[in-house]
Order: C-alpha cells, then sequence, then structure tokens
C-alpha cells in the first residue's frame, strides 16, 4: 500500500522515551485548573459488556449506530468529488497512533484503521489525508469541517452523541491510573486522592476526575503531554483509558499502572451527525475489518504484547 499523505503533524518537544519493554497491564497547555475535591466516584471493575453499557454517562445506547451498507450516499459522494477523505488521528500515543522516529512512518493500532476505512471508502490509499487533532478538538475539527472522519481512541458518550454521530463500537476499554515507579501508592484511590493529576483536555478521563478527590487536575491538549509533566515531577499520576495507560507504561519503564480500574466504556470512529450514509460506509468497512481477520492482526501486533489479553477481550459484541 502506498503511504498515506499526511498533514500537519504536532511536534513534541519533551522528553518522552520509546524504550523497548515488556508486558504492563495484568489484571492547551500544560497548566490546569485547581478544582475543588468532590466525593469519591463509586468504583467499577471491568464488567461484561452489558455493564459497560450500563455504566455510560447516560440513558443512551452506546453501542447504537445506523445499519452498516456499502452503498454511497450523498456525503460519501461529496467526499469522493473533492478527492480526499480527511481523518484525523493521533500523533502522541505509542502503538495507537504515533510517528515512528527511525522510519518517520505513523504507525499503530488506530493509524492501521484509518487506513483500512479511508482506503474502503476512497479505493484509492492516496486519496487518504491523516490530519493530527489534539485531544481536546476532536469535535471541534468535525464541526468545522477540518476532518471527516476522527479515529483517534474516542470514547462514545451519551454527551458525545448529542454533537457528533459515531460509528458502531470498535474497542471495550475502563479508566486506568499510570504513576511514576516511585510513587507509593499502590492502587487508584491512593493515586487519586489528594494528589496533583494529569488527564488530556476534553477527555473522558478529564470528566471523571472532576468527580474525584484530586488536589489539582491538570489537562493539557494530549495524553503524551500528561507522561511528559509526570516526568517532569509536575504531575503525580495520570489518568486515562486503559490501552493508553498501557501504551504510557511501554513508552516509559519508569512508569506503572496501578490497580484498579473505573468506567467501562467504548470507543468509536466519530463524523457529522448529518452524513449518516457516511457513518453506514463506515460500520461496513468495520465489519469487514472484523471478520477478515484485519482486526485481530493489528491488535496482535501493536497491543497484545501490552495488554496480555486475547483479542477477543477487546472486541465490543453486537448489540
Amino acid at each position: 500500500m502506498r503511504r498515506s499523505k499526511t498533514v500537519r503533524a504536532r511536534s513534541v518537544t519533551a522528553v518522552a522515551l520509546l524504550a523497548s519493554c515488556a508486558a504492563v497491564l495484568g489484571a492547551g497547555s500544560p497548566q490546569g485548573a485547581v478544582l475543588p475535591a468532590a466525593e469519591r466516584a463509586a468504583a467499577a471493575p471491568r464488567a461484561g459488556q452489558q455493564e459497560q453499557r450500563q455504566e455510560q454517562d447516560g440513558p443512551c445506547d452506546v453501542y447504537k449506530s445506523v445499519p452498516p451498507s456499502g452503498e454511497d450516499g450523498p456525503a460519501v459522494k461529496a467526499i469522493k468529488a473533492k478527492r480526499s477523505l480527511v481523518i484525523g488521528i493521533d500523533l502522541n500515543s505509542y502503538r495507537w497512533g504515533a510517528r515512528n522516529p527511525n522510519t518517520g512512518q505513523l504507525e499503530g493500532f488506530d493509524i492501521d484503521l484509518a487506513k483500512a476505512i479511508g482506503t474502503a471508502i476512497m479505493g484509492d490509499p492516496d486519496k487518504v489525508v491523516l490530519k493530527s487533532v489534539p485531544t481536546a478538538d476532536r469535535i471541534k475539527f468535525i464541526q468545522d469541517g477540518k476532518v471527516d472522519l476522527i479515529v483517534r481512541t474516542m470514547t462514545i458518550t451519551c454527551k458525545r452523541m448529542e454533537e457528533v454521530a459515531f460509528s458502531r463500537p470498535y474497542f471495550t476499554i475502563t479508566q486506568r491510573v499510570v504513576v511514576p515507579k516511585s510513587s507509593p501508592a499502590k492502587n487508584l484511590d491512593e493515586a487519586l486522592t489528594d494528589r496533583t493529576v494529569c488527564a488530556a483536555a476534553g477527555s473522558s478521563a478529564a470528566d471523571l476526575l472532576k468527580t474525584r478527590p484530586v488536589k489539582q487536575l491538570v489537562t493539557p491538549e494530549n495524553n503524551l503531554d500528561c507522561l511528559v509533566l509526570m516526568q517532569l515531577g509536575k504531575v503525580e499520576a495520570t489518568m486515562t483509558d486503559d490501552v493508553l495507560a498501557a501504551s504510557q507504561a511501554a513508552q516509559d519503564q519508569t512508569v506503572r499502572v496501578v490497580d484498579g480500574e473505573v468506567q467501562p466504556g467504548v470507543m468509536g470512529v466519530a463524523m457529522l451527525r448529518s452524513s449518516p450514509d457516511l457513518t453506514a460506509r463506515v460500520n461496513q468497512v468495520l465489519a469487514d475489518y472484523y471478520a477478515s481477520g484485519a482486526w485481530r492482526g493489528t491488535y496482535d501486533r501493536w497491543l497484545k504484547p501490552y495488554l496480555l489479553n486475547d483479542a477477543d477481550h477487546y472486541w465490543p459484541a453486537a448489540h
């Protein structure tokens, strides 16, 4: 496959370590606002996928999406007419979406998925544009027409479903906490209570931390910034998706993931609510991608060494 075009790669100027690693999961601006401590939210262990649906932030069904279709509707035809499909991606999450410093290539689980979706819809990888999007700006980039799709570890929530449309879920997650190995914290509660904690602005973790008794919440643009701030000793912990927590511990062997997880959820591909035919096409690509074994293959390549579980543990069952 020819390399997809890339528009605007966000430069990272800090000291993230790209170290080789062992398996790690067994069981904007860097200045953040100080938030008052709130009553502790009840922790929820990873449960079955029915519980994941019930644990979302409202009465919606986060598994609900339009039926898959291989037909080109008006939104898809308009994209083809402009001869480019612009997909928002991450360039700051090791093993999910990042630029390999040795080869210059974009690589990771979501990069593979974005390329597969784009190529299936456009029929030509050279008509797929991958565009770096900060965590905090994912919805804004869709609504402003800067991207057609977002494939960037985006959790489906009831609030977000009111602002953008989502594909069927393609990955199950929970929220976990990363700390320096020197931290005395043994579990999630100890890592958060009265601590300076980091989460990317606009992330599900940032919303959740507003309900926890942290001393200070720091919300930079991206998850990698949290790792850098932790390396610099400016924050004591980071909350993020379990899969991104694993990638941070894989990227830097001076940090670890503490015991405990909360808020089961699922990730999906986001796009405009006014383009249901595009959502249907994406859902068809996701169905084909999984059925062909490609989803499992890219999971085994990028994530299995760090997550330990088999791929089926993370594929959301159809509802």
